[in-house]
């Protein structure tokens, strides 16, 4: 019995969050007094053996050309077949798009307790239970599995990543891979430097930029930081900036180390999609604002004033 890490690709890279869910994964294997290896589909360039870093001993990968893109209905088909091969106890993914897609169809094909969106390891000294965040975050849950296999999702950014020397081996694993229920034409990529779902640092600006000729300082203070860019839906649905900046509970849900809201009031919507940021810093000239309610550091003034001065302060500390 052992703890199987899902590590999640595109295009040939490993995902930011793979990392924290092998960490993740790693920590519940000694805890359990067993071992931990990660599964990887497809093909892939970045150097497997690093996982070894975050505790894993063993990667397993599976390799075929209908693995290089995520199709949910075979992703799940092949992890489940790859599960029972091993023997794994535990299968850990991360909360991510792909993770939220496949975990549940997995859960079902090995009769599987799951539990999405955990946010600390399991207790087990005597039972199985597991901590998650519901309703948008405001709340924990404690979920107790008593299934003989148990799967679960681990939300990025909720555990921290410790590393250590090491090098996992690497072993090809041979399972039956179906034919692909969807079939990819094109992708099309976003923009960008950082992508957002994987930006540990985000700069996001509201109506109170007032339009989209003014969103230069916004752009201006991420490229500073190396951060990625994002908006509040209003913004999006007024064409200002594209909708897959909107963050938000009916937009992408992010949680960075830093999160910089530039002229967002802070409704309860968008606040879902950014509570579990690590910090919130919040630049508003309303003090009654609802957002400097949750906001780690806030600053009370013009938008306009204040990010070019904060712009010119972080460029000139870095100078030095």
């Amino acid at each position: 019995m052992s703890v199987l890490i899902f590590i999640d690709q595109s295009e040939g890279h490993i995902k930011k969050a793979s990392f924290e869910a092998a960490a993740y994964g790693s920590a519940l294997a000694k805890q359990l007094n067993t071992t931990a290896n990660a599964l990887v589909l497809g093909t892939v360039s970045d150097n497997l053996a690093q996982l070894g870093n975050y505790g894993v001993s063993k990667v397993y990968q599976i390799q075929n050309d209908n693995l290089n893109h995520v199709d949910a209905l075979v992703y799940a088909k092949v992890i489940s077949g790859a599960v029972q091969q091993l023997n794994a106890s535990v299968l850990v993914f991360s909360h991510n798009q792909t993770g939220k897609a496949v975990a549940p169809s997995v859960a079902i094909q090995l009769k599987a307790g799951l539990v999405t969106g955990a946010c600390a390891l399991p207790t087990t000294d005597n039972d199985f239970v597991v901590k998650k965040t519901v309703f948008s975050g405001k709340a924990f849950a404690y979920v107790k599995i008593t299934s003989a296999i148990k799967v679960i999702t681990i939300n990025p950014n909720s555990f921290g990543m410790q590393t250590a020397e090491g090098s996992a081996t690497i072993e090809q694993l041979t399972v039956d891979v179906p034919a692909p229920s969807v079939k990819v034409v094109a992708t099309n990529k976003v923009s960008g430097e950082v992508p957002l779902t994987e930006a540990d640092i985000v700069v996001s600006g509201g109506r109170g930029l007032k339009g989209p000729e003014n969103w230069g300082i916004v752009e201006d203070l991420a490229h500073t930081l190396h951060a990625a860019t994002a908006c509040s839906r209003p913004v999006a649905d007024a064409h200002w900036r594209p909708h897959h900046e909107h963050v938000g509970q009916t937009g992408v849900q992010i949680a960075p180390n830093l999160y910089i809201a530039i002229g967002i009031s802070g409704a309860i919507q968008h606040l879902a999609g950014v509570n579990r940021s690590k910090t919130i810093v919040v630049i508003n000239k309303d003090p009654e604002a609802p957002f400097f309610k949750a906001a780690d550091y806030g600053i009370v003034g013009d938008a306009f004033e204040v990010v070019p001065k904060l712009t010119a302060a972080i460029k000139a500390m870095q100078n030095k």
